[in-house]
């Protein structure tokens, strides 16, 4: 079995607050912004996207050094970063998607 060590980690150029877990928000701002930084420092491009909940897109970066941020624009044009890490792996598509 394929095990995948994903790490959540905030990106270096989000300041996040000294919050409690509890209070945390996720990093919100422009989405040009947030693309060319991805781009630009982390070399991130759009790999897939879907919609959650019937009303929120959800977009997932990644770069070929596994480097991945999952984003969530917005109709209003804010964008937040909900989570980020490393090790992405891409899986090969199959017919049983129960043997993860």
């Amino acid at each position: 079995m394929l095990k995948l060590n994903v790490v959540f980690a905030s990106l270096s150029f989000l300041a996040l607050t000294t919050a409690s877990p509890a209070q945390a928000q996720f990093p919100c701002g422009d989405r040009a912004d947030f693309i060319k930084t991805l781009a630009d420092k982390y070399k991130e491009t759009s790999k897939a996207l879907g919609i959650a909940n019937q009303t929120n897109l959800v977009e997932i970066f990644t770069s070929e050094k596994g480097t991945w941020t999952i984003m969530v624009p917005q109709p209003t044009g804010k964008t937040c970063i909900i989570a980020a890490g490393s090790s992405w792996e891409e899986l090969p598509p199959t017919k049983n998607l129960t043997s993860l």
